[in-house]
């Protein structure tokens, strides 16, 4: 029996936090919370019906009504709550309501269209949006980056696609089954979007620009390289005869064809399922075959639809939220055994991934064994989930101890032979490194490559002290080593997969408590002195996604429940449970829980890819906030 907690109302704060997340579970066990992503993904799905002439004119008026919602005062479409004007964003917008028929002077078109010219046009856009405008001849298809299909045979030397992300090369195949054939669906002159073009389009220059951002001369270098080889290859490919082209297609045909066989759409991501309809329908697949059919019904599992609007999901989170809200529930001492949480453990290991997928190019020797993010995901599984669900698993009573003892060794295995030479861990690959690759035309967002990052080494470290593997084990070492060789000089860690100080500093102090590492150390002090100077008055935490654009904004912004949650669980981990910031963060947090026992962050709280597309979890203020409760009740009660 624990004594009374040192803060009044935290026990039943607790208890009411338990029954609201108990009551969001599916009766098979599993937690899903929406996954919200900016506007672009529902326009362009919008757009992609009007690609493959199939419009349903009523949730189309309700998307519309959506992207009505969402618009700024400006007239501008944001990427994140409370951020600026984005002109790819705004320019999709603009061009599926304009799509779905609204007039060009109602006054919402008006807004956003003096928005983009005011921007610099398309121009300015990003290269998945000029990509999405040359489909229906709204952009030159030569103002589009050179990726010949030939890649797909390309020499590793040269470029191999097992060297950028998951999430690149699922949207990349696709593509380059699109890019060379270059269709286009020309629209009507009514429809055409001549008017977003500051100057006529015909003067308008197409280059890509040579500054990196952020500037550096050997980024400078690599950009300035990349835009010659990139004049080169359309040259080459307008002028050349192509022997090898007819045999690349055949080798994106299938490599599409083994990954659209299988469950949950390809990569589970919606830019790669919409470019994979488009491709396959250019190599002559019907829209009832099998393969494109089971796109179009995974997008469509995708839609968030109220009696007046739908907006579209980039895709869906059920074993992070379930993996999460798992450890939430034990850490806030509900009982290990309890039927619920055996319900969700056991859904989460049916989950197992037990075949290869591409990561094991870069590991052959490595045993699959990992978890997805997604329902079905099984090419790609990834660390940060399978790290949580091991944690889980660990901490649930109950269950066939042999299936979990397979299982965990399984998973262990799996995650120690992803981690990098550099002594961290990425998510989906391991030494995805290359990072000047991030210059070429086409990665213009600046997110080609998934390499290691300081929130996933610390998940790393927490799943390795919680099996019992202590600082003297190698792989724990070299993890340590990367914490210290990446923490930024004001003792915070970067968030690559959450915003972002607070989530990177509270995801490496988990780890380096869980295993073992010294708490009174200079290093670890300095990160805790990091977060509280980064408390709010009103004794919460808050950070907004301009902190990737500029990092002078780390750990600053309103107080919402899930950053205060994590700057909580990480002082608690550093052994900073009795600092006045720790209870005031407590004291936020039970000020703002909802009657029903739950909380809303107002902001967004996930990442994408930094700086271009953001997410906002909807379940991270149900389970964070009461795993903080949790553990803040058992650091101040021992």
């Amino acid at each position: 029996m624990l004594p009374s907690p040192t803060v009044s109302g935290l026990d039943d704060a607790i208890a009411r936090a338990q029954a609201h997340l108990l009551a969001c579970q599916a009766p098979d066990g599993h937690w899903v919370g929406e996954l919200e992503a900016d506007t672009t993904i529902t326009a362009e799905h919008l757009l992609l019906g009007h690609l493959i002439d199939r419009v349903d004119r009523e949730r189309e008026a309700k998307a519309v009504r959506y992207l009505r919602r969402r618009q700024l005062p400006d007239g501008g479409y944001n990427l994140y709550e409370g951020g600026p004007a984005n002109v790819s964003a705004t320019i999709k917008a603009y061009f599926a309501i304009k799509m779905a028929g609204v007039p060009v002077t109602d006054p919402a078109m008006v807004r956003a269209r003096d928005c983009v010219r005011a921007m610099g046009g398309p121009t300015k856009a990003n290269v998945f949006t000029k990509i999405q405008l040359a489909l229906f001849g709204e952009y030159d298809w030569n103002g589009v980056p050179a990726m010949p299909v030939e890649i797909m045979l390309s020499p590793r030397v040269l470029f191999d696609l097992n060297d950028v992300s998951y999430w690149s090369r699922t949207v990349i195949v696709p593509l380059l089954v699109i890019m060379d054939r270059k269709p286009v669906k020309w629209l009507p002159p009514h429809l055409a979007l001549d008017e977003l073009w500051p100057v006529p389009r015909e003067r308008a220059s197409l280059r890509f620009p040579r500054m990196p951002e952020p500037f550096s001369w050997r980024g400078l270098f690599w950009k300035s390289f990349f835009i010659a080889v990139d004049d080169g290859l359309k040259i080459w490919e307008r002028f050349s005869p192509r022997p090898l082209r007819k045999r690349a297609v055949e080798a994106a045909r299938l490599w599409l064809e083994e990954r659209l066989a299988l469950p949950g759409g390809l990569g589970g991501i919606y830019p790669a399922m919409a470019n994979a309809i488009l491709a396959m329908r250019l190599l002559g697949y019907p829209d009832d075959h099998p393969l494109v059919a089971g796109q179009l019904k995974e997008i469509e599992a995708l839609a968030v639809e109220t009696p007046d609007e739908i907006h579209y999901q980039p895709c869906l989170s059920p074993i992070w939220d379930t993996s999460l809200a798992v450890n939430a529930m034990v850490e806030s001492l509900w009982a290990a055994d309890h039927p619920a949480l055996r319900r969700a453990a056991e859904w989460m290991l049916d989950r197992q991934v037990l075949v290869p997928g591409d990561w094991r190019v870069k590991r052959p020797h490595v045993a699959p064994g990992g978890w997805a993010f997604q329902y079905d995901n099984d090419v790609y599984p990834d660390v940060d989930d399978s790290a949580m669900v091991l944690m889980g698993l660990e901490k649930v009573a109950g269950l066939d101890a042999d299936r979990v003892r397979q299982a965990k060794e399984r998973g262990l295995g799996w995650v120690l032979g992803m981690q990098g030479e550099d002594g961290g861990w990425a998510s989906f690959d391991a030494d995805n490194n290359l990072l000047y690759l991030n210059n070429i035309p086409f990665a213009d967002h600046g997110a080609l490559l998934d390499p290691s990052t300081e929130d996933l080494t610390g998940r790393g470290l927490e799943l390795l002290g919680t099996l019992g593997y202590g600082t003297d084990f190698e792989p724990a070492e070299r993890a340590i080593a990367f914490i210290r060789r990446t923490q930024r000089h004001d003792g915070s860690w970067f968030g690559r997969w959450g915003v972002n100080y607070i989530y990177g500093t509270w995801s490496v102090l988990r780890g380096l408590r869980a295993i073992g590492e010294d708490m009174s150390a200079d290093y670890v002090r300095r990160a805790v002195r990091w977060l509280v100077a980064r408390q709010n008055p009103d004794g919460g935490w808050g950070e907004t996604c301009a902190s990737y654009d500029d990092p002078g904004q780390a750990g600053q912004g309103p107080s919402i429940p899930s950053q205060t949650a994590w700057a909580v669980l990480g002082l608690v981990a550093a052994g900073a449970a009795a600092e006045p910031a720790a209870e005031r963060g407590v004291r936020h947090l039970l000020e703002t829980q909802a009657a029903d026992g739950g909380w809303q962050d107002t902001s967004w709280n996930g990442t994408g890819f930094p700086r271009v597309f953001m997410l906002k979890y909807h379940y991270y203020a149900k389970y964070f906030p009461l795993w903080a409760l949790g553990a803040y009740r058992q650091a101040t009660h021992a």
